[in-house]
């Protein structure tokens, strides 16, 4: 990545600016005909509780900010009771229109420190099940496929498939 990227922990003036990267990732995806997100499926609620919660970073280049991701320090919902290990990164999300080339690996690697960092030496994600090129792209940035988690529950009460992933941070 050429750009200047600098990263910050997001705070509750941020909760717009998330939504707004979400959504516009979320129509995307919609306009490709992928799967995934919709766009109004995490609200400003969703961000101040994961704020307040967690980990929620922001990734910026040029001052425009092009990206963020949640980091979790546990995940019981796709992973059942874990020992302390791993950090779990969660919603990777670029501006589609203004993020560098390979931001979606800056915003990764940016996360595996965090979870360094944090004194874990695992780095886990779930990507959900019917989309392949997802399945490409982590294998590609080092995530193996170790498990399935074929009823994970959204938000709204429906149910999904995932494809557990993780990393060693060695």
């Amino acid at each position: 990545m050429s750009a200047h990227v600098t990263f910050r922990q997001a705070d509750d003036r941020d909760r717009d600016l998330l939504v707004g990267i979400f959504d516009g990732l979320a129509r995307w995806m919609v306009r490709r005909g992928i799967d995934q997100w919709k766009p109004g499926d995490k609200t400003a609620e969703h961000f101040r509780a994961r704020i307040a919660d967690g980990e929620v970073w922001l990734a910026s280049a040029g001052g425009r900010v092009f990206g963020a991701y949640e980091l979790w320090w546990d995940d019981e919902q796709a992973w059942g009771p874990q020992p302390p290990v791993a950090g779990y990164v969660h919603r990777l999300m670029t501006d589609r229109e203004s993020a560098p080339a390979g931001a979606g690996r800056t915003l990764l690697a940016h996360a595996e420190g965090r979870i360094r960092a944090g004194g874990r030496g695992v780095a886990r994600l779930d990507s959900v099940s019917r989309n392949p090129r997802l399945r490409t792209y982590y294998e590609a940035a080092g995530y193996t496929a170790v498990g399935e988690e074929p009823g994970k529950t959204a938000a709204d009460g429906t149910r999904y498939g995932v494809i557990l992933r993780e990393k060693p941070l060695v």
